[in-house]
Parts: C-alpha cells; sequence; structure tokens
C-alpha cells in the first residue's frame, strides 16, 4: 500500500472532509552514476571554495542569497523557520471556478485524495457536485514546507489535487515572437481540417510508451550479458522546403488517409471476428 504524504482535510465552508494525500504519478527517469573511465570508481562531488580553493566540509556551509553582484544575505535555519507556512496538513478551498476559465498552462502535478472511513459520504457528494456544475475548488496547501496554490478536480471516482504555478511563474508569451493574428487562405484551412479529422481518434493513453527508455534498457541489458550492440545510424534531421503549402498539406492528407486505411481495415477485420468468439462463450456458459 502507498504510504501517505499526509493525513489531514478538506475544508470548504464548514465542511470537512478526512483524506490522505497521495502520489498520483511516478517518474520513470533512469539515473546514472560518474564513474572514472580508467576504473570505473565513482565519481563524487566536491564541495570547494571558490576563494581559497580549499574543500569546505558540509558543517561550515551557509545559505546565501545574491541580491547584488558579489553582494550576499546570509540565512540560517532560524531564519527560514520564521517564515515557513504553518503545516495544517489541510487543503482549504477559497473559492470555486468554472475549469474552463483556468489555462491548463497553470496546472503542474497532481495528487490523489483518498478518504478517510468516516468522511467517503461527504467526499462522494464534493465530487459528484463538482462534476454535475463543471467547477473546480482553489485551494491553498502546505506539502513539504512549501505552501502551493492548487485546484480540487474530480477525475473518475477519485478527487485529485493538483498543485498550480502562480501567475508570476509562467513566462508572457509578448517576450517571444510568434505570427500575428491573419485570415487563412480558405483552401488550405479546409485541406488543413481535412487533415485532422482523419487523423483524429479517441486518445488512450496506454498506447504512448517512452520508447527511448526502453531502448535503453535492452540496451544496457545487452550489454551486462556481455553481448555487443550495434549503433543505430543518425537520422538525417528533417528538412522541408515549403515551396507550397497547399501542396504538402495534400499529401500529407494522401498519406494520412492511406495509413488509417489500412488500420481500419484491420480493425474491421478483427471486430468481425469477435462476434463469432463471444458468441461460442455464451454457448458454453449456457
Amino acid at each position: 500500500m502507498a504510504h501517505a504524504i499526509w493525513t489531514g482535510a478538506i475544508n470548504f465552508g464548514l465542511v470537512t472532509i478526512p483524506v490522505k494525500l497521495q502520489t498520483a504519478i511516478r517518474t520513470n527517469d533512469l539515473r546514472f552514476n560518474f564513474l572514472h573511465k580508467k576504473d570505473e570508481g565513482r565519481i563524487n562531488n566536491v564541495r570547494r571554495c571558490s576563494i581559497d580553493g580549499e574543500d569546505v566540509p558540509y558543517d561550515e556551509i551557509v545559505r546565501g542569497y545574491e541580491y547584488e553582484k558579489g553582494q550576499y544575505v546570509i540565512l540560517s535555519d532560524e531564519d527560514f523557520k520564521s517564515v515557513n507556512p504553518e503545516a495544517t496538513q489541510s487543503v482549504d478551498i477559497v473559492q470555486f471556478v468554472d475549469l474552463g476559465e483556468i489555462n491548463p498552462m497553470y496546472f503542474d502535478k497532481p495528487y490523489y485524495l483518498e478518504p478517510e472511513k468516516r468522511g467517503r459520504h461527504a467526499y462522494a457528494l464534493l465530487r459528484e457536485a463538482l462534476k454535475d456544475s463543471g467547477k473546480v475548488g482553489i485551494a491553498k496547501v502546505v506539502i513539504r514546507s512549501r505552501e502551493h496554490l492548487a485546484a480540487l478536480k474530480p477525475n473518475g471516482d477519485a478527487l485529485v489535487l493538483e498543485l498550480m504555478h502562480f501567475a508570476d511563474e509562467i513566462v508572457e508569451q509578448s517576450s517571444l515572437d510568434f505570427p500575428a493574428a491573419e485570415k487563412p487562405h480558405e483552401n488550405e484551412m479546409k485541406v488543413a481540417k481535412m487533415l485532422i479529422d482523419t487523423m483524429t481518434e479517441a486518445f488512450n493513453a496506454e498506447r504512448f510508451t517512452d520508447t527511448y527508455r526502453e531502448q535503453v534498457l535492452a540496451m544496457i541489458e545487452a550489454r551486462a550479458a556481455g553481448k555487443q550492440t550495434e549503433v543505430a545510424p543518425a537520422k538525417a534531421p528533417r528538412r522541408d522546403n515549403v515551396v507550397n503549402l497547399m501542396d504538402v498539406l495534400q499529401k500529407s492528407l494522401e498519406a494520412s488517409k492511406k495509413e488509417r486505411g489500412t488500420g481500419a481495415q484491420a480493425n474491421g477485420k478483427a471486430s468481425s471476428e469477435k462476434p463469432k468468439k463471444t458468441a461460442k462463450r455464451k454457448k458454453s456458459a449456457a
């Protein structure tokens, strides 16, 4: 069973729902060690002073904030404790908003909120009320001594607490160079929409896997077994010299139709066989 990050409560109005905060995602990043090529010894990180060049023991290291070039304010553990948010271990909802009002760029990391036994009824009530209203709760929550803005959202049978970025953490689009709004050519828009239509299908997250990670693990396994691995030839960078956008769209549309048509035939054949199998099972069950 997963270990809860903390046990607390959802608070909205005078309603309190006891919950456990659980991790909702896991990272599958591959971790590597830096080694000395000559003897495969582990490389250690060295804490070295930039002024005297001496190695510095951990107990002589302090934290400083550079407020001007080369000028620091030294901060102690007590300084940080004095401004630490109170670890209330609660999700305090301050308002409800329409989900569509929130730019998806504000969302960061989700957590599950698992109800305690005595709070299951109120938990289900809040979940269904959010679903019916299309609202999400905006809350403040403290996780690991840091205060976060978060959204409380229904997700299937669960309530998910999704941490959010604060407004000043989002890079303004005006700081980058994007093409100005313009009226596209009617024929180009028509073909572009047709291309989108041919590539549209139901989203299935399980269809997508980290192929790079899988290939690296396969290579590591082979090398650990003493096998030599072949180096795949590097792919030449794709260079699309678009002379006529309409021509490129038409070719893309034709290729997409051909690819989807082959897949549809295969799916159609598979689906035509399913009724026979189902009927056979029903007959034997009877």
